[in-house]
């Protein structure tokens, strides 16, 4: 325990001299929620990484990868093919547009591209995205209450709490600056991490050649591509809840700030390379650290969640213990907690910026200056993470059954479906108008919940959506509701 907390002293120590070196370059909003926009490639490749993965690529999709066998696949193949198609054919035209315009949060570039005479896109993307985010930022809190739980016997509240007030302290001091600054060391440890664990385990196999052949031996769907059911369709349904995944990366706000801060066009050409490439490894490790878990410890006709542990949360731990000397377990822990905190600061930053410049100074207060609300913003930054660590625990206290996995992707999905489908019509649908943007973001936000809560319970098809899970169908909904609306409101260009 002692080596364990001497490494994450070092390790928050680190976060600590990151968030008051970035306080320093702190003197205005731009620097203070996109970074001035002179942020490098490689910090913007890795921090969007960072925050795109959060803590269920550790912890939950190692998981599902354990449960689900080389189905679970499907993730990497949504998520690669999401982040190639933002960074390859969207991030350029995104970047170029908010430069056009000098916006500095994504309500900002909404606001200018459809030349609103009002406030009221504006309000609907900034509570949207405040709601969806506190969610979000509450299953992250989560799962670090349950990292600290697993790896150091911490008792999970008061794990929650330590993450929580760390991660407020380098967004408080430091803002936009310090999150890609920490996303970037963080990101780093993510990717040797994940390196690392599943090629030391391999030499841990008594039968290298037939792993898959002993894997098909404890189950016979661990082997199958196409899922673990005898039902042909709900395996297809469960394959494409899978890769729609990847549809997140299409236009979330807290990944695409990160585009209004990147410092030109140039840079995305050379970072989008580094994207890609980090999102297949460190995916396709994440699996393949769950598939070697259930090989060594599971045997066939056993309960892989009774030895693995709900969702197949314990697999990472189990290995760690099991392949590393407690030094090197350690810093792993460390890892672990940098996928989680790098997605609660971006997050945290995000939604302070829909609150504070979007409603608060656009909205109520539009004689306000910039250089008097970084006060105000940093108070927003610290109601809205108590806001989300009060959920956080309330849900670990009504829920004890949930899964890291799904938690995440659920608040994930709502913020993807509000704002993807709009972005995606906004940079390539010239004739695209205000009002079907309107109707694109309600009807993306009301999806989410509707097809959770209320779909999945229907009889007979009501299985297969949950398998599907919420993202596919809420967007298909989000694009559908926004191309009926475009032929009913009258077309204006947009610039």
């Amino acid at each position: 325990m002692l080596t364990k907390l001497i490494v994450l002293g070092i390790y928050f120590a680190i976060l600590f001299v990151i968030g008051l070196v970035a306080s320093r370059r702190i003197k205005s909003m731009s620097d203070y929620y996109v970074g001035g926009k002179k942020l490098g490639y490689w910090a913007v490749a890795f921090s969007a990484r960072a925050t795109g993965e959060s803590g269920w690529l550790l912890l939950g999709l190692t998981g599902m990868g354990a449960l689900a066998g080389i189905s679970a696949y499907w993730v990497v193949v949504g998520e690669v093919l999401g982040v190639a198609i933002s960074w390859f054919f969207m991030a350029k035209p995104f970047k170029r547009l908010t430069d056009k315009y000098g916006s500095i949060t994504v309500p900002d570039f909404l606001e200018s591209h459809f030349q609103t005479k009002g406030h009221l896109m504006r309000i609907i993307a900034a509570l949207s995205l405040a709601i969806f985010v506190i969610i979000y930022v509450s299953s992250q809190i989560d799962i670090t209450g349950k990292a600290f739980e697993s790896f150091l016997g911490v008792n999970y509240y008061t794990g929650a709490l330590v993450g929580f007030l760390i991660v407020l302290f380098y967004i408080f001091s430091g803002g936009f600056v310090a999150v890609v600054w920490s996303d970037f060391f963080q990101g780093l440890m993510m990717f040797f991490g994940l390196v690392l664990l599943p090629v030391v385990a391999w030499f841990f196999l008594t039968n290298q050649a037939d792993i898959f052949q002993e894997l098909g031996r404890i189950d016979p769907h661990l082997v199958q591509p196409l899922g673990v059911s005898d039902d042909p369709w709900m395996n297809l349904a469960t394959m494409l809840g899978f890769a729609f995944i990847g549809l997140g990366f299409l236009g979330s706000p807290q990944v695409y700030v990160r585009f209004i801060g990147i410092k030109s066009e140039k840079a995305i050409n050379q970072g989008r390379w580094v994207a890609v490439v980090y999102t297949f490894i460190t995916d396709a490790a994440a699996v393949t650290i769950g598939l070697l878990g259930r090989y060594l410890f599971t045997t066939a006709g056993q309960d892989a969640e009774a030895i693995l542990g709900n969702g197949g949360e314990e697999v990472l731990p189990m290995l760690l213990n099991h392949a590393f000397p407690l030094i090197v377990v350690a810093i792993y822990v460390a890892i672990i907690l940098s996928a989680i905190m790098s997605t609660i600061d971006s997050l945290l930053v995000v939604a302070s910026s829909a609150i504070t410049r979007d409603l608060y100074q656009q909205v109520f207060r539009p004689d306000l200056k910039d250089e008097n609300l970084n006060r105000v913003s940093r108070l927003v930054t610290v109601g809205m993470a108590l806001l989300a660590l009060a959920l956080a625990l309330t849900v670990a206290l009504v829920t004890p059954g949930r899964t890291v996995f799904w938690f995440s992707i659920f608040g994930w999905s709502g913020v993807a479906a509000t704002f993807c489908p709009m972005i995606i019509y906004a940079l390539f649908w010239k004739n695209y108008t205000e009002g079907a943007a309107i109707a694109t973001m309600i009807a993306g936000f009301l999806a989410v919940p509707l097809f959770k809560f209320w779909v999945a319970e229907w009889p007979v098809v009501g299985p297969y959506f949950e398998a599907a899970d919420v993202m596919g169908p809420s967007f298909a909904v989000a694009f559908i509701v926004g191309f009926v609306a475009n032929q009913f409101t009258r077309p204006k260009t947009v610039s």
